[in-house]
């Protein structure tokens, strides 16, 4: 550990935490010129402006006295609202799951994940059709011998084949998931965040579903910034088109849809079936033109005056299965490895976070690394009853 400020570090603890220079400023009554001087390792704080730090955006103070030696190198993030979101917002997400690949990594010196299990698709990014999307659906199922039946655990099976996968709250309630590249020593994986809270589990399957329709049909390298509005709503149709070959394949859902097209009921029955929503299943259920599109938009008005569209029938908040992390981490618990010890390794890797800040990105339960003292023997003695 250098003992030196690290201002690189100041930047990234204040990005986290979604602050400009002038909010931080105002909370620690402090210029944003002096913070900016601070962030470009022009100047040191003094130790109490450093607690000042700690304290406001929850890091511990040896965090600002590390230097970064993490080596993932990550590419473009894909957020499901990128015109409705703030830059600030993105960023603070961007540097969200840059630490999640840096705990991962940390992780991956001691635990043998899985590899990325993906096949190699050639495709005209540009010139992407809806039959290739279709196509590429039935391919990544195929890969994966999922059949062309329901899938029942997408969380799991996308772990299984080397995807990391993880819930946290997101500091802005319009990005509902996101996805990033990040790269290891050579091997390649994706992180998919997503956001917890009140989503039922057929709103989660979409959304991991939609996510990997970006890391199978787009281009990592771009900067999506760049991006025109209408162009990336086309991504965003792309990869809901995906979503929806994939969790509902052609020929099989297509005749469980056309026994009663144009009934809710059924459709409510369907869902516990495929696990996904009502909506979802009536869009594709007129994408494969089971139904007209007036009977689609007469079933959606159905179910606007029903209350069902951020409340179906069947939807209770979900909660993800244990991921890779808390099965990596117990691996190490089981073997020996104290809640101690784990804290080290992160720190060793320079990710230097308090306990309960690598419980929420891990999406661990809570005070699952809180780190208790150490058990005392009892000195106490119950008293005999000298009448026996």
């Amino acid at each position: 550990m250098s003992s030196k400020f690290n201002g690189d570090r100041l930047k990234t603890a204040r990005t986290f935490r979604g602050m400009t220079l002038a909010e931080l400023g105002d909370s620690l009554d402090l210029s944003k010129q002096t913070l900016s001087l601070y962030e470009n390792n022009k100047g040191n704080p003094d130790f109490s402006t450093i607690i000042k730090l700690s304290r406001t955006l929850h890091f511990p103070i040896n965090y600002f006295f590390q230097d970064d030696s993490i080596s993932i190198k990550s590419g473009s993030t894909y957020f499901r609202s990128l015109s409705t979101t703030s830059k600030k917002s993105r960023s603070a997400e961007i540097t969200k799951v840059e630490f999640i690949g840096a705990l991962y990594e940390a992780l991956y010196k001691y635990i043998d994940f899985p590899l990325l299990n993906l096949p190699k698709i050639d495709i005209d990014n540009k010139n992407l059709s809806d039959e290739d999307i279709e196509n590429i659906a039935l391919t990544i199922r195929e890969w994966w011998s999922l059949g062309d039946g329901p899938i029942n655990d997408l969380q799991y099976i996308l772990e299984e084949n080397g995807l990391i996968v993880t819930g946290v709250s997101l500091s802005d309630r319009k990005i509902d998931a996101y996805s990033q590249i990040i790269d290891i020593n050579g091997n390649e994986t994706y992180i998919i965040v997503l956001s917890i809270g009140k989503k039922g589990k057929s709103r989660i399957n979409f959304d991991l579903a939609h996510e990997l329709g970006h890391i199978l049909l787009h281009p990592w390298t771009e900067d999506i910034e760049t991006l025109s509005n209408d162009e990336f709503k086309e991504r965003e149709r792309q990869a809901n088109k995906f979503a929806s070959s994939f969790l509902l394949p052609k020929e099989r859902y297509r005749n469980d849809c056309e026994r009663y097209p144009t009934e809710l009921e059924y459709y409510i029955r369907m869902k516990k079936k495929w696990g996904v929503s009502i909506q979802a299943m009536l869009y594709r259920a007129c994408d494969l033109g089971v139904i007209t599109n007036n009977q689609f938009q007469y079933l959606m008005r159905q179910i606007s005056s029903k209350g069902w569209r951020q409340n179906e029938p069947g939807d209770f908040p979900h909660v993800l299965n244990e991921n890779i992390f808390k099965m990596g981490i117990k691996l190490l618990l089981e073997n020996d490895y104290s809640k101690q010890d784990i804290i080290h390794i992160f720190e060793e890797s320079s990710v230097n976070l308090f306990s309960d800040e690598i419980e929420e990105l891990l999406n661990l339960p809570k005070g699952y690394l809180s780190v208790d003292d150490k058990v005392k023997n009892n000195i106490l003695e119950l008293k005999l009853n000298k009448n026996n």
